[in-house]
């Protein structure tokens, strides 16, 4: 049975993956915290994440799709993605899954982390 927070993480990619900004930031935070994987370190607030994406989608296609939810001990929720990113001639440049660790606050988005997942 899903929860209202994978809802709402579900909510988030399927904007994102809609190149729709607004939607997806209707699910933060305004102060929330983002890890920048493209470029690395952190922004904060949806003016940054904003700006941060729409430069990334001008030289990346990135398609990111939950695939597993895991309550973590600590209080955050643990999503593992299937990510897809070609660069824009359609190239692949990424085909992997990652794990993306969801801190909230009041029922929206507080912070984003990125940990790798373990190949064999």
């Amino acid at each position: 049975m899903p929860t209202s927070r994978e809802e709402l993480i579900k909510k988030a990619y399927g904007a994102f993956n809609a190149r729709d900004i607004d939607t997806a930031l209707s699910t933060m935070q305004t102060d929330v915290q983002w890890s920048k994987a493209w470029e690395g370190g952190y922004i904060s607030g949806h003016d940054e994440i904003k700006k941060y994406w729409t430069r990334q989608w001008q030289e990346i296609n990135p398609n990111v799709e939950p695939v597993g939810f895991h309550n973590r001990t600590d209080g955050t929720l643990e999503v593992t993605v299937q990510q897809f990113v070609k660069d824009l001639q359609r190239a692949t440049l990424f085909d992997g899954q990652v794990r993306h660790i969801y801190r909230f606050e009041d029922g929206l988005i507080k912070k984003m982390d990125i940990e790798l997942v373990a190949t064999q």
